[in-house]
């Protein structure tokens, strides 16, 4: 992976945020919608996890706005409530500003009575999923989300991509330094790592990837397109077949595949292919889940994050493989690339660099010069 970042140009985070703010704002979306879009895509890059931050801004969020298959102004719809819950519309708008919301409302009911729930249709890409954990983690409560989305992986034993990559997140607060969140799909990999191969010319490793003849496959470029064709699919966690229990990760995606969809009556699998019989371009509504949890019912909070802490610090202590310097807990990594970036900022190579000159020169964001112009 560190050939990956060679030949990259560092961009600050405050540059860079803003910069994405006002190209939403370009594009139609209200400004205080455009600040929440820009920073859940910041805090992506900040913690490491370039497959979901300024370099979706414009294949993911710009175009297809552009498309008309997604609304930069979002109307953020109750149709049913209760105490504990809610569901929500949200009528293809921004999904991170849907998303920001129904996890403010699932917080909100939490505090109230101990858990919130609220399920969502009609969203459309919300970015990084642990953004929304750490806001009930900021609030001294467990976090969990999950989403649809389109369909990328094969069941066990298939080739056809099914599910999303359907991711299934927990953000859970401690005494340490950084949360512990857990934040992946429930494939081997997802389409933006292996956007960020594509932009870096690399081939896949093998095992990502499977083709219609159920062989692995590494042609990046190639798989991009056959994606979208149906003509590849991901590997569920696990990996192809059984021997590496393949099965277990085709499961949870099931899971995150029927929260997403069933309680808010949404769209599922195929229906989310985002194109129409007619090949042309279509929103794609795809469903959230968001489930805030409040500690203090159960426990001190206190004592919760002492506990959940040394939990961690006794795995990393346990006996390491030989030749391992180190054992990890999630949220660790991700906490340790935002010390080292901190004070570097983003990694853009040269196809984003085009990317954002591009769209500060069609929106005629003349006032920012880029340090490597």
């Amino acid at each position: 992976m560190n050939e990956i970042y060679k030949d990259v140009v560092w961009v600050d985070f405050d540059t860079l945020e803003a910069f994405m703010k006002d190209v939403f704002v370009g594009i139609g979306v209200p400004e205080e919608d455009a600040k929440i879009c820009a920073n859940v895509l910041i805090t992506s890059d900040k913690r490491g996890i370039d497959s979901h931050g300024v370099g979706r801004l414009k294949p993911i969020y710009v175009d297809r706005i552009r498309a008309g298959i997604q609304n930069p102004i979002t109307e953020f719809e109750i149709v049913r409530e209760s105490a504990t819950t809610a569901v929500i519309d949200g009528h293809n708008g921004m999904g991170h500003v849907i998303a920001f919301k129904s996890m403010k409302l699932a917080i909100e009911k939490a505090k109230r009575y101990g858990m919130g729930m609220v399920a969502v249709r009609n969203s459309t890409h919300y970015g990084i999923a642990g953004y929304y954990p750490i806001m009930a983690v900021e609030n001294g409560m467990i976090g969990i989300t999950g989403t649809n989305a389109r369909p990328s992986i094969a069941p066990t034993f298939g080739v056809e991509n099914m599910l999303g990559t359907n991711p299934l997140t927990f953000g859970i607060p401690t005494d340490e330094k950084f949360p512990f969140v857990l934040d992946c799909a429930t494939s081997v990999a997802q389409r933006g790592k292996i956007e960020v191969y594509a932009r870096a010319g690399k081939e896949l490793p093998e095992g990502w990837v499977i083709g219609l003849d159920g062989r692995p496959r590494t042609d990046t470029q190639q798989i991009l397109i056959d994606l979208t064709k149906g003509e590849a699919a991901l590997t569920p966690l696990g990996g192809i077949g059984e021997e590496t229990a393949g099965y277990k990760g085709y499961g949870y995606a099931t899971v995150v595949e029927i929260l997403s969809a069933a309680l808010q009556t949404g769209s599922y699998l195929k229906m989310l292919t985002g194109i129409a019989d007619n090949n042309e371009k279509k929103p794609i509504p795809i469903g959230h889940f968001f489930i805030a949890i409040d500690i203090e019912p159960f426990t001190q909070l206190d004592d919760f994050k002492k506990l959940a802490g040394d939990i961690l610090r006794e795995l990393r202590k346990s006996r390491k493989a030989p030749g391992q310097e180190r054992i990890y807990t999630a949220g660790e990594k991700e906490y340790e690339a935002w010390q080292f970036r901190k004070n570097r900022g983003a990694p853009l190579n040269e196809v984003l660099r085009k990317q954002l000159v591009q769209l500060r020169d069609e929106l005629r964001l003349h006032r920012y010069k880029f340090s490597w112009e």
